[in-house]
């Protein structure tokens, strides 16, 4: 991957709607040239896929929180990684530290989020978790390419 592959995925991390041609006018490149690098790019693994962000309070999900997870053992059970299913459970991570695994999820209120705890707390395994509540995002992004390898 070179300079201009990361400045590509620059752009497309701000708008993946941005028209091929568009983004060749930003690269010098031909939109065709374009499409091929975006292609190699999802052929490499690079650009795993391509998504929209959705304003949390819109879809009635604004409380934000990180749940670690204390577990018996190694962890990722496959109950805990079902977890993944629910819609409210946004990323799973297995961590070093004091903690297993950290959850990020949002919910509706602090109701849900009780009732999402008292899920997780069901599966086997599960010694005990603690809960963040995040008051503000102040920041929050994906990967960005054009600090990649630097």
């Amino acid at each position: 991957m070179d300079q201009l592959d990361r400045t590509l995925l620059a752009h497309l991390a701000e708008d993946a709607t941005i028209a091929y041609r568009d983004l060749g006018a930003r690269l010098g490149l031909s939109a065709p040239a374009v499409f091929e690098r975006v292609k190699k790019l999802k052929a490499q693994g690079v650009i795993r896929r391509t998504t929209i962000e959705i304003a949390p309070e819109t879809i009635d999900r604004p409380l934000l929180a990180y749940v670690h997870v204390n577990t018996e053992g190694w962890g990722k059970t496959p109950e805990l990684l079902a977890l993944g299913e629910d819609p409210r459970v946004e990323e799973i991570h297995a961590v070093a530290g004091d903690t297993c695994m950290i959850l990020k999820v949002r919910c509706e209120n602090t109701q849900a989020l009780e009732k999402l705890l008292k899920k997780i707390y069901d599966v086997p395994g599960i010694k005990g978790t603690r809960s963040y509540i995040a008051l503000n995002t102040y920041l929050e992004r994906n990967v960005r390419a054009e600090l990649a390898n630097q």
